[in-house]
């Protein structure tokens, strides 16, 4: 999330390129991608950024376990930030670090490798580094990660102290030595040093499970994001040089996150803050081998999975009908979906889903195969690319232009629309086996929104 935040303010900074060299030479880079192999997930549009919380003692963090020094490093904290392809919406996704999952065969830095198997997920990262967390989150969740971000304590502190503090709220006192955080109920602002035990705690707070120390933890990066984005950290230049130096400096990154990169970033993600920020937990349940451990929560952890990847780019091209037209909502576009993709129970399949969406399928039915997905609309409908657009903005690749043409006396079966079906334009969506998939309206599944952290999470809770 810092190097998030940070790019988003080098693209809004009054200095020049200089200033942006010198601020790249603070990062410290690491080459991972001989770790990660070919066999990847495909990339879809989306940046997903896999962010390392890491417990290293070495060098200024000796005072947080002096003893622990020269013992590597480890990752209580691994969570993935996923921006969509059109950079309108964020979600953190984090793993608990006690989940079970399957990790696959990894380089062992410095030499030999790490055999697959049945592990907890921070064991990624403790055992095989950067390279091997990055290589198990893809393979147990198929969504590429384009980088990665790591923090320790110190880099941390120094980000929290520059932006002037965070406002926490503790529904009781906590005293916990162990994460050196001391401090009364009611709302506090927290400098570094607090605010890292704030995130740290873990038996002093809440229920002393993995699971609440995220939900504190992931409401602590929304209040950040909001800080720097929406507390006028940009119009005191003095305020940010120092929060830009300190993120820099914090912070570890693979080496193909290079300054042009961050700069493309930052322009991309300019028009995010922390309202479109939403963090969720990924779905987990006991292990049954131990009570002291999770494992992924089947068949909701794959359909969150799913519905993040299927968050693809939609760039349709309208026609000059459509751009000039007022904008058509779902509700007031009636849909025909014919199936020719070969596959049965197809047109039923996507028409539930148009529905989910709002749009009216008033028909279904079946065609003779055919290779492209076509989009219909009657020639003499002067408002048909409007409507046709509306449908091909919700399908999941930026091929499907809707045609103008005769609709089609295709098979129909009748479907039950809603009490007052809209009168406008009826389009035909014909699948065809290159079918993309329905985009799915949000990332989160409904059945997991009440979990959801966001800006208006209550922090006292």
């Amino acid at each position: 999330m810092s190097v998030t935040t940070a790019c988003v303010l080098v693209a809004a900074s009054l200095t020049g390129y200089f200033y942006y060299r010198a601020l790249d030479e603070r990062i410290k880079r690491e080459d991972v991608d001989a770790g990660l192999g070919t066999d990847r997930p495909p990339e879809t549009g989306a940046l997903n950024v896999l962010l390392i919380g890491s417990d290293s003692r070495e060098g200024n963090n000796k005072r947080y376990g002096a003893k622990s020094q020269g013992l590597g490093e480890r990752s209580d904290t691994l969570m993935m930030l996923h921006i969509s392809p059109d950079r309108d919406k964020a979600i953190v996704i984090s793993f608990p670090r006690d989940a079970m999952v399957s990790m696959p065969q990894c380089d062992r830095p410095g030499g030999g490798v790490i055999a697959a198997g049945l592990r907890q997920i921070n064991s990624a990262f403790n055992d095989g580094g950067a390279a091997c967390a990055i290589k198990t989150i893809e393979a147990v969740t198929d969504i590429h990660i384009n980088h990665f971000v790591k923090v320790d304590f110190t880099g941390f502190k120094g980000i929290v102290d520059n932006i002037g503090g965070i406002e926490i709220c503790l529904p009781k006192g906590v005293d916990d030595p162990k994460a050196k955080f001391v401090l009364g109920p009611g709302k506090h602002v927290v400098n570094g040093e607090q605010a890292l035990g704030y995130v740290r705690t873990r038996y002093k707070l809440g229920d002393g499970s993995d699971l609440s120390r995220i939900q504190r933890q992931q409401v602590f990066v929304s209040k950040v994001l909001e800080k720097v984005t929406d507390g006028g950290l940009l119009t005191e230049p003095d305020k940010l040089d120092g929060f830009l130096k300190a993120a820099t400096s914090a912070v570890t990154v693979d080496r193909g996150l290079t300054l042009s990169r961050m700069l493309d970033i930052a322009t991309s993600v300019k028009g995010l803050t922390a309202k479109e920020l939403k963090g969720i937990t990924v779905p987990v349940e006991a292990y049954p081998a131990d009570k002291n451990r999770v494992q992924f929560k089947e068949p909701e952890a794959r359909q969150f999975f799913d519905r993040i990847r299927d968050d693809v780019e939609v760039s349709t091209t309208p026609t000059a009908s459509a751009s000039a037209a007022p904008k058509i909502t779902h509700e007031q576009v009636r849909v025909q979906v014919f199936n020719g993709s070969g596959e049965g129970g197809r047109a039923t399949q996507v028409a539930d889903e148009l529905t989910a969406q709002g749009f009216v399928v008033t028909h279904v039915g079946n065609v003779a195969p055919t290779e492209v997905t076509a989009i219909r609309y009657g020639k003499k409908d002067a408002e048909g690319a409007a409507y046709a657009g509306t449908v091909a903005a919700r399908l999941s690749k930026d091929k499907r232009t809707p045609t103008a043409g005769k609709i089609r006396p295709l098979t129909l079966e009748a479907r039950t629309p809603k009490a007052q079906a809209p009168t406008g334009p009826v389009v035909q969506l014909v699948i065809g086996t290159d079918w993309p998939g329905v985009r799915v309206a949000s990332a989160i599944p409904d059945s997991l929104k009440g979990k959801v952290v966001d800006s208006s999470t209550n922090p006292c809770l």
